[in-house]
């Protein structure tokens, strides 16, 4: 079981109660608001969540949990995260949406086969020593999941984990394409869809952030390009078999 004795956790479980929220969900920098809004028109434009029940695994402090709720139009939503602390301030801005928060453990994630519709699991695998479990937990409550992850053939993102000190209080690594593709066969699951997408890093001045937003829309037209050079990965796979 995933405790707040888990250094990925308590990173997490700190940040919700000094701040009351996340760093990277705030509107402060021009960067984050630029590769948060990147990251929720990529979720969104799969079309995953309309008319269906979906969990959102590794919610944090529900900000883009709201977003699904909002604009991705689900029947249900529930929503779970390792770090007591930021269920609390994701449920404190529910602003009486019917969305459950719950604080679950997503290597073992507390329902029955078959529970929901869909998984997503956004930007937590490379926070865990065990993605592939999380990935098979994920198959086993669901017949599909939507993962989105930082993109672990990019150059620049393995310099970022390296320099930066939010990266290295965090943990953050990545993965590549092929080692997810690897984990989601190992659960039984097929990639129906895969999109790189996103250009502008977090925590960037400015200056850059613009730049590079610019640069964004031929980056991720480019194959080899975005490959190498976008932030992220988003993949959709659907089980196989039982």
């Amino acid at each position: 079981m995933t405790t707040l004795h888990d250094p990925n956790v308590e990173a997490f479980q700190r940040d919700a109660l000094e701040r009351g929220g996340y760093v990277y969900t705030s509107p402060a920098r021009l960067s984050q608001r630029l590769a948060t809004q990147r990251t929720i028109d990529l979720i969104l434009q799969e079309g995953a969540f309309n008319n269906r029940n979906v969990l959102d695994v590794g919610c944090g402090d529900g900000y883009y949990t709201l977003k699904w709720f909002d604009h991705g139009q689900p029947r249900a939503l529930t929503a779970v995260d390792a770090a007591p602390a930021a269920v609390d301030v994701a449920r404190s801005k529910c602003d009486g949406r019917p969305i459950t928060f719950q604080v679950a453990d997503a290597c073992q994630l507390p329902w029955p086969a078959d529970s929901f519709d869909l998984v997503l699991l956004q930007s937590i695998l490379h926070h865990s020593e065990k993605p592939e479990t999380m990935i098979a937990q994920a198959f086993r409550v669901a017949p599909e999941v939507l993962i989105h992850e930082p993109n672990g053939y990019s150059p620049g993102l393995k310099v970022i984990e390296k320099l930066s000190p939010y990266h290295r209080a965090h943990q953050e690594k990545s993965y590549t394409s092929r080692r997810l593709y690897g984990w989601i066969a190992q659960a039984g699951g097929r990639v129906v869809s895969h999109r790189y997408g996103g250009f502008v890093p977090m925590f960037c001045p400015d200056a850059v952030a613009r730049t590079m937003k610019c640069a964004e829309p031929l980056v991720e037209a480019t194959p080899l390009l975005r490959q190498l050079g976008c932030a992220v990965v988003v993949i959709r796979a659907k089980r196989i078999f039982k």
